[in-house]
């Protein structure tokens, strides 16, 4: 769950980290008319839930309510980088003195390290400024997970950003001060990622002039505090960071995750497979195996399109829309479908398979070729029920091919898709 920046700021504010002095939250113009608070420059700051806003003309600089009132008029309703702008945050522009810095705290994906990264070149992608120019970027990593930032830590992290700025040894201190609070801030509220970027250097000390944070959706629960300062009485889903797949699945029930980015454009050469798992666990190995098959035998022209997970005990009609999902996604040439029945019952399976391919059909809408297993619970009334439907719907049936049972792995049912759908398009 990420926060805007107005409720990340909130948050920096109640952990004691400087930020610009807050005006509002506007969705009209209107609003900035006549204000007499607005004399002096001010920035106005699109909340939308997507980095890069600056470049994308989502935050604009203003003096005066007139000109405020103008530049919101043109920022709201518009677009930044795909996202609707309903909302302006308005702050004080903060006087740059002494430098721009970025600081951030997240955690290493390879060995779950807590790590703090900082820059005296911030204001600009940190990714950027590491692949150009390395040595201004310093990472720790605190295997320790320590609750607070180790002071050791804290002085090596705020002398390397120090040295990169002018007159800097004057700001070790504040620097000092704000990197504890950030790290205590990520450890308190269970966060992702806490990111500051730029912290500006100011002669009165360190300010965030922004702020991001991600928290993890696992630690929502212990986060009744946070959620009661920021005013909201439930899990808000990031709505504007989903994909329309993804938005489409979590509104019918079951997890979904794109793994190409919208508009993506699709290379004629390769065949693009949707994926419907039994679960978490052989959605990831579908993933690896749909990959590892095309590498092996089809020269690298084969493309996962997705991540899928039914989760337990789902209902015909829920199966049934993560394949109508699947065949109404473009890309897809062909699904990979399995089914090892635990929780989940084959027989389910199968009825939501064919009710979509038996409704897709009298429609009119678009089938592509379903290859697959299933094997497990309700395997026999499942058998029972696939065997009656080819025989009497044959034609909306004729691209579905379902082993029953485990006598063929996996793989080689994956194969046999892929195979089939090359020999359709005429590829060797």
């Amino acid at each position: 769950m990420r926060l805007y920046e107005n409720e990340a700021k909130r948050l920096f504010a109640a952990e004691g980290i400087p930020i610009p002095k807050p005006l509002g939250v506007v969705s009209r113009a209107e609003e900035l008319s006549g204000r007499e608070d607005l004399a002096g420059p001010v920035m106005l700051k699109s909340l939308v839930l997507i980095g890069g806003r600056g470049k994308a003309g989502g935050i604009r600089k203003a003096t005066g309510a007139a000109e405020a009132a103008a530049a919101a008029a043109q920022m709201l309703g518009r677009k930044v980088r795909g996202y609707d702008v309903e909302r302006l945050l308005v702050e004080e522009v903060v006087a740059e003195a002494g430098g721009a810095c970025y600081a951030g705290v997240t955690m290493n994906p390879a060995d779950f390290n807590v790590t703090v990264i900082v820059s005296p070149a911030g204001g600009v992608d940190i990714e950027q400024v590491a692949r150009e120019t390395p040595d201004r970027v310093l990472r720790v990593e605190l295997p320790a997970n320590d609750k607070t930032l180790p002071e050791s830590a804290a002085a090596r992290l705020a002398g390397f950003l120090a040295a990169g700025l002018p007159d800097g040894k004057a700001q070790v201190k504040g620097l000092k001060d704000v990197l504890s609070k950030l790290y205590a801030l990520f450890q308190k509220y269970d966060c992702k990622v806490a990111e500051i970027n730029p912290l500006l250097v100011t002669p009165g000390g360190p300010v965030a002039a922004d702020a991001k944070i991600v928290l993890d959706d696992n630690g929502l629960f212990r986060q009744g505090e946070l959620f009661r300062l920021l005013g909201l009485s439930e899990v808000r889903h990031d709505v504007s960071e989903q994909t329309a797949n993804e938005l489409r699945a979590r509104e019918a029930g079951f997890k979904y995750v794109d793994l190409l980015p919208e508009g993506h454009v699709k290379d004629p050469d390769k065949l693009y497979v949707g994926l419907v798992p039994g679960g978490a666990g052989y959605g990831i190995f579908s993933i690896d195996e749909t990959a590892n098959v095309g590498d092996r035998f089809f020269g690298g022209r084969v493309v996962p399109v997705n991540f899928m997970d039914s989760g337990g005990g789902p209902t015909v009609a829920t199966v049934a829309e993560m394949f109508h999902l699947l065949m109404d996604y473009e890309l897809v040439d062909l699904v990979i479908t399995s089914r090892f029945g635990g929780i989940s019952s084959c027989d389910v399976f199968i009825r939501g398979l064919v009710g979509c391919l038996r409704d897709r059909r009298a429609a009119g809408r678009r089938v592509v070729p379903v290859y697959g297993r299933m094997v497990g619970t309700d395997l026999p009334s499942a058998r029972d029920f696939l065997e009656r439907a080819k025989r009497e719907t044959p034609e909306e049936l004729a691209d579905m091919h379902i082993t029953v049972g485990n006598r063929t792995i996996m793989a080689e049912v994956i194969r046999d898709g892929i195979r089939y759908a090359f020999d359709r398009k005429g590829w060797t």
